[in-house]
């Protein structure tokens, strides 16, 4: 092999193939190099389906926008693997060692083995989270991570260590669950180590890490920052994984120096807080305080002992890439023995040694920040004249701010490609996590290829590690907890995750009675002639689309006057267009499912993500000349897709939901928005122009109201073709028995919100309760009038105000349980005994 040659993973130096690689090569040439196209093909849609996202942080610090995995694995030996867990397992310990030191007594920077500008120069060196009495409860460094190419030597080397926050593990858990379903003749080709119990390692280390006595029932919280994290799909699987809750900033409290999780029903404690956030935000009264996603007081209690944050905050100090320069040295000093794995050879120029050999020939060298290993490193050899005089002078400007890693060559692995299997160079990321005894490695891992001629979505591979006949099956050790109480409360939810369920039911509800409008208002256009009768239910339709802002209001008004039936047909294929009140809905719906991505199942997750791809491809653009014909048909095909998937949702939640918590705030929202728009839409059905001097005029819009709820075969069941006012406004108002009702939406509300509070005397429950009780009076009156008809024409009013009381009830539910504000009160002396109620 030439020297400086990429080394091959798959081939030894002979031109043969290596030995751990010939089973799952006989498997690829039974497939075929056709078959193993398709199956990337197949990989790349299962993504897609899944809603994965990026998960990995580049090395300059910018968010990947997507990642694919190639079908092809890299597969290491199991007597390779055990030596790089050990080199990795003793290099995280001697980090731990100066982390303890530089957050400890500083004895390092005292005696001069460790220089003060790597560490107090250093951005993530947090000077709060310093202890310097040495006193600390449980190791600082939990979960650790390292970057490792192989040389053309055939060594491996560390390039990076990931002590902060390490990403990558939600790779590693899709890449594997990929390749199992769409390459499983690979994975029967030979037995595996598992990826399992490596989890349930550290979710019993999480546990063990709780303060206090054990045999307790510790909480554990995975903190983010949130939806928009670049990391957020990694955080949601992690959480699941780990089986604890996924939590934001605003979630957590700090009371008395415990850390507490605001829910419903008050607080609950958090004993571990897995960190997932940038250490320097966490803590806006000791840290950076300009952040919106930190936790006052949380520095503090985890000084007293009260919650223990993993890792650290201050731990992304050692991954400055000038430090690796000193690990070397430091390890026989700190560890009586030297490294088992080199990394790099790095030097910092802040020593003189190192000047004199970078002057030598600084072209050969990587140059990178010292302290900042997200700054994205420079090779001078490939640079402009100017710039490289640029840099030199900066060099010499400080020197400390700077070090420089030698160039390494990696090894190339086999990828598919469009021609079939090509050589790529790839970069290997492990990961270790400390059990409470020592460091267990992860039996994979994620390869990174660094191909940057390849445009288009970062490329990674799944890590095998061939399972050994004789090799132990290694878990978690056995933890005794005391027996847990049973519980069933339904309000033990974080008030942001309810706040979101809330809103996830108002807008499939909202969409859902869009498509209802929509639907029926294709139906009649579609028509040649229309009837009068058919004109006077457009004129009502009209106005609820108006009200639904589905319709402006000069369209609507131009055909109410059998006027402009094109510019209404254009009118309605724009609501439901990209762009459209439709599509904007399609948008929350899916934004609120994306946040509520670790609270629900699987089958709803994915009904909700495939069915809102589906929806989307049906939002697209009819040709001008067709959109009298063609664009009324597509638009009731795209309604009745849309009633479909709502139906399929509410289905899922209904079945596949415990009653409390998530669904019970799920399905409130869409009792409170469906019952707001039944009291809208039957008002203005039953505002017919003309009907007070010919009550036979309000039959249209009796029509209508029965349509639009749905109701028309159980009307016909009831009383045949007689269309009377008050059976009909029974049916739509009062009727509990009715889902499609007013009664129905206010009677559930009522019962939930009962529920919530644990208490028949909830104030928001008797508010409800009271809407009830007006709707079945208004009925009432129709049904017991002698001339129905004209007592019906009376209701409009009563049901705008009955519209407005939903909407003020739904303001009341977000103050009681979102915002955590106190009940509205008027001025004045205040009530004896009386005390506001503020957040938790």
């Amino acid at each position: 092999m030439p020297d400086g040659a990429p080394l091959d993973e798959m081939v030894d130096g002979a031109g043969g193939f290596r030995p751990h690689w010939r089973p799952l090569l006989g498997a690829l040439a039974d497939l075929g190099r056709g078959v193993l196209a398709e199956r990337a093909l197949l990989i790349d849609r299962f993504f897609a389906d899944e809603g994965v996202t990026s998960l990995l942080t580049p090395q300059d610090g910018t968010p990947a926008t997507s990642w694919r995995c190639d079908p092809m694995p890299l597969i290491l030996p199991a007597a390779e693997f055990a030596t790089l867990e050990a080199g990795l397992a003793q290099r995280a310990t001697l980090l731990e060692a100066v982390l303890q030191d530089v957050y400890g007594p500083q004895r390092l920077l005292a005696e001069g083995a460790l220089p003060p500008a790597l560490i107090h120069a250093n951005p993530a060196f947090l000077r709060p989270c310093r202890a310097p009495e040495g006193r600390r409860d449980g190791p600082l460094l939990h979960l650790y991570a390292a970057d490792l190419v192989r040389a053309p030597d055939g060594d491996w080397r560390v390039v990076a260590d990931r002590t902060a926050s390490p990403t990558g593990l939600a790779h590693v858990l899709e890449n594997r669950r990929a390749l199992s379903r769409h390459m499983p003749e690979f994975l029967r080709s030979r037995e595996l180590r598992q990826l399992g119990p490596f989890f349930d390692i550290w979710q019993d280390a999480l546990q063990g890490l709780a303060p206090g006595a054990p045999g307790g029932n510790p909480g554990v919280a995975l903190l983010t920052t949130g939806h928009a994290s670049p990391l957020w799909f990694e955080q949601v699987i992690l959480s699941r994984e780990l089986s604890c809750a996924l939590v934001e900033g605003g979630d957590l409290t700090v009371r008395d120096g415990v850390l507490y999780l605001k829910t419903l029903r008050g607080l609950q404690r958090v004993d571990v807080l897995l960190r997932r956030q940038d250490g320097r935000t966490i803590d806006p009264l000791e840290l950076e305080s300009s952040m919106a996603h930190g936790i006052a007081g949380l520095l503090d209690a985890a000084r007293g002992g009260a919650v223990k944050i993993v890792n650290d905050p201050g731990t992304g100090c050692v991954e400055a890439p000038g430090l690796a320069a000193f690990l070397p040295r430091l390890a026989p000093r700190l560890l009586g023995e030297a490294l088992r794995l080199q990394g790099a050879r790095t030097l910092w120029l802040g020593e003189a040694e190192a000047r004199a050999e970078a002057e030598a020939d600084l072209g050969a060298w990587l140059v990178r920040r010292a302290v900042d290993g997200t700054i994205h490193s420079l090779r001078p050899s490939s640079m402009e004249p100017e710039s490289r005089a640029a840099l030199l002078a900066r060099i010499a400007a400080a020197p400390q701010d700077f070090a420089l890693s030698e160039v390494l060559t990696p090894s190339v692995a086999p990828c598919v490609g469009p021609e079939g299997l090509v050589p790529r160079p790839v970069m290997l990321r492990l990961f270790l996590v400390f059990d409470g005894r020592g460091w267990r490695a992860l039996p994979g891992g994620l390869v990174r290829v660094l191909d940057e001629a390849q445009p288009g979505p970062a490329v990674t591979k799944d890590v095998w590690i061939p399972a050994e006949e004789d090799a132990a099956i290694q878990g978690p050790r056995g933890s005794a907890f005391a027996p847990l109480p049973i519980r069933r409360t339904s309000g033990e939810l974080p008030s942001r995750v309810a706040d979101n369920f809330f809103w996830l039911g108002r807008y499939l509800e909202r969409l859902e009675s869009a498509a209802r409008l929509l639907r029926a208002g294709a139906s009649r256009l579609s028509r040649a002639s229309p009837t009068p009768r058919e004109l006077a239910e457009l004129r009502s339709l009209f106005a609820c689309l108006v009200r639904a802002e589905l319709l402006d209001a000069e369209t609507a008004q131009a055909g109410a006057h059998g006027l402009g039936a094109r510019a209404l047909t254009r009118a309605l294929l724009r609501a439901m267009r990209e762009g459209g009140p439709v599509a904007g809905q399609l948008g929350r719906v899916s934004h609120l499912a994306e946040l509520l991505r670790d609270r629900l199942t699987g089958e709803m997750q994915l009904a909700l993500h495939q069915g809102l791809r589906q929806l989307a491809a049906q939002i697209r653009p009819v040709p001008q000349a067709r959109e009298e014909t063609l664009g009324l048909e597509r638009l009731e095909e795209a309604s009745n897709a849309i009633l479909s998937f709502a139906a399929t949702v509410a289905g899922l939640a209904a079945e596949n939901m415990v009653r409390g918590g998530g669904r019970l705030f799920l399905d409130l929202g869409r009792r409170v928005e469906r019952a707001q728009a039944i009291a809208a839409e039957i008002a203005r059905a039953l505002d017919q122009p003309g009907a007070a001097t010919q009550p036979a005029r309000l039959e249209p819009g009796l029509r209508l109201a029965l349509e639009l709820r749905d109701s028309v075969i159980t009307y016909r069941s009831r009383y045949l073709t007689a269309l009377q006012a008050g059976p009909v406004l029974d049916l739509v108002l009062a009727d509990e028995g009715n889902p499609r009702g007013l009664a129905f939406q206010l009677a559930a509300a009522r019962d939930m919100l009962v529920e919530l509070d644990g208490d028949a005397e909830s104030p928001l429950g008797l508010a409800a309760g009271q809407l009830l009780k007006d709707a079945r009076a208004m009925v009432r009156d129709v049904a017991t009038a002698a001339a129905q008809a004209e007592v019906a024409l009376g209701l409009p009013p009563r049901l705008r105000a009955m519209e407005g009381a939903v909407a003020a009830l739904s303001n009341r539910i977000a103050r009681r349980y979102f915002t955590l504000l106190p009940a509205a009160h008027s001025l004045g002396p205040a009530a004896p005994g009386g005390r506001l109620r503020g957040a938790a």
